[in-house]
């Protein structure tokens, strides 16, 4: 695994205008970085990235089976009692998920090791699964990387592939799809996603989450007052369930992407609970819930809320004394202790791998760099070839 000087594109942000990749930077800083590049060979991907990777998505589904119908573990991940029935509901009907991201800290050389599930809300596929892989067209074509160069990225082809597998399930009904309105993040990567799903021939909607109403049936419905049967939603679980409307959830009958199942996988409650059912794998980190008095056996460990995102509300705790610590709103609900793993270092900057599921399969890569040891919302975006 190496980080690899390049050259920029001159035409790079015409092209990222082009093709609608509106959020490349933020305030003026780079967030899609090609100034460098990240080069594995092709053992590293498929040892230590794609086969991990499955494996621990199967370990996570366990803990998901685990979860549902046991009140002691709903209450460990915070899942509102009004909640369990339908969360129980939605594995028990095996409601059919998209994709998942792990985040991995991983060098080259040693064990990934698993930071953390993003399996409901993952962003940066649109720059993993088109971008990316655009450059390195570029990049081939400029005689700037060899020609053999290749890309752990089948997640385009893969998703719309999924897609025309779950419309099956839903023939004849409109996928909706949803975001925020204050995030231009978002929204391009939903615009992606329902690109992907008109690729593969579905009928598809959008609406701003803030413009879902009811109507007097208790059913969800878009501005055109069209019920909303079948939703994907770039919006956690862990918010829907406190939400005004979440007593409708059940009743509005909606199916979802991802879908309410999912609420297990992505709380940082999963951490501990792995390490509990599958101690000392080597994939895994130590990790253990507050009230675990094998806390003391950590040594340094990191703090993380359940429901935390982007690297908010992060504490880093180093002989005893916090070393580093990120703000945000989280905390409230929860936290873990996670032994501190950290990242590794490559000249100043410090490295994660997101390595991605569609439908249960190692999908493709991501990587994100910072000069802090926390990768957060605004971490720059490195792509990767792979090289023999």
């Amino acid at each position: 695994m190496l980080r690899v000087n390049a050259k920029e594109r001159k035409h790079w942000k015409a092209l990222a205008k082009e093709y609608g990749f509106g959020f490349h930077s933020v305030y003026e800083d780079p967030y899609w970085d090609e100034t460098a590049y990240y080069q594995f060979t092709l053992e590293q991907i498929e040892k230590d990235i794609e086969d991990p990777t499955e494996e621990l998505h199967q370990m996570c589904l366990q803990v998901v089976d685990k979860v549902v119908g046991d009140e002691y573990w709903l209450r460990k991940f915070q899942i509102p009692e009004p909640m369990w029935e339908n969360v129980l509901t939605s594995w028990k009907q095996k409601e059919s998920s998209l994709y998942s991201r792990l985040d991995f800290a991983y060098d080259g050389k040693g064990v990934a090791k698993l930071y953390e599930n993003n399996a409901d809300t993952p962003t940066s596929l649109y720059e993993t699964g088109f971008w990316q892989w655009l450059w390195l067209e570029d990049m081939v074509d400029s005689q700037q990387v060899r020609r053999d160069a290749d890309q752990f990225n089948l997640l385009q082809e893969l998703l719309i592939e999924r897609f025309q597998e779950i419309a099956i399930q839903q023939p004849g009904q409109t996928l909706h799809f949803s975001c925020c309105k204050d995030s231009v993040e978002d929204r391009g990567t939903v615009q992606y996603i329902e690109d992907c799903a008109l690729e593969a021939g579905l009928s598809t909607s959008f609406v701003f989450t803030e413009d879902i109403g009811l109507n007097n049936k208790n059913e969800f419905v878009d501005l055109n007052d069209q019920a909303v049967r079948w939703m994907f939603k770039l919006y956690p679980w862990e918010f829907m369930f406190r939400e005004q409307y979440a007593a409708n959830l059940q009743e509005a009958k909606v199916n979802w992407l991802e879908p309410m199942w999912k609420s297990i996988v992505s709380n940082k409650a999963l951490l501990p609970l792995l390490w509990k059912m599958f101690p000392h794998h080597p994939n895994l980190i130590p990790a253990f819930f507050p009230d675990d008095k094998k806390i003391s056996t950590l040594g340094d460990y990191v703090i993380k809320p359940l429901f935390a995102r982007e690297g908010a509300n992060i504490s880093i705790i180093e002989k005893g004394k916090k070393t580093l610590e990120t703000g945000g709103p989280y905390g409230e609900e929860g936290v873990i202790y996670q032994a501190y793993h950290p990242l590794p270092k490559f000249g100043d900057n410090y490295t994660l791998i997101g390595s991605w599921l569609i439908n249960d399969k190692a999908a493709g890569m991501s990587i994100r760099e910072d000069t802090s040891r926390v990768t957060q919302d605004l971490s720059r975006y490195i792509p990767h070839i792979i090289l023999d």
